[in-house]
């Protein structure tokens, strides 16, 4: 059971996990074992997410996110099975975390006074500086 926070817990049951052959460290080793894990949650069918969640999860998880709403993450940092099993865990649970948070709510404000003023004075000055500019001449050398 993985407790990403007050709200969400996503039961054992529904993920699934793959050990594969990894790339990397670990010289003849790494042709003989499985050390990489990959991690399949699907998202679209877990009850313990909400649909606003999933949409912010949608986007965040990006092409790590296959059509059908299945979350697929690849560990392969480590040289054991566990580590790159906890790290996988850990990577979901960090970014379905993050899609928990509603965004927030920007409320459109018009500028103040002062700011007007400043913007208006400003491109007085710059008028002003443009209109003193003189022609040149071929005399002014």
């Amino acid at each position: 059971m993985i407790k990403v926070s007050e709200y969400i817990v996503i039961p054992d049951h529904e993920i699934e996990l793959a050990f594969i052959r990894a790339s990397g460290p670990g010289g003849q080793k790494v042709n003989k074992t499985e050390t990489a894990v990959q991690l399949r949650f699907d998202a679209r069918r877990s009850p313990a997410i909400s649909h606003a969640v999933f949409l912010r999860l949608k986007k965040l998880a990006g092409r790590r996110m296959t059509k059908d709403g299945v979350i697929v993450l690849t560990a392969h940092q480590f040289r054991t099975q566990e580590l790159n099993r906890a790290d996988a865990v850990k990577r979901l649970a960090d970014m379905i975390k993050d899609a928990a948070i509603p965004p927030k709510y920007r409320r459109p404000t018009k500028p103040g006074k002062a700011a007007k003023a400043k913007r208006v004075d400003t491109k007085t000055k710059r008028g002003l500086v443009k209109k003193s500019r003189g022609r040149v001449s071929k005399f002014d050398d």
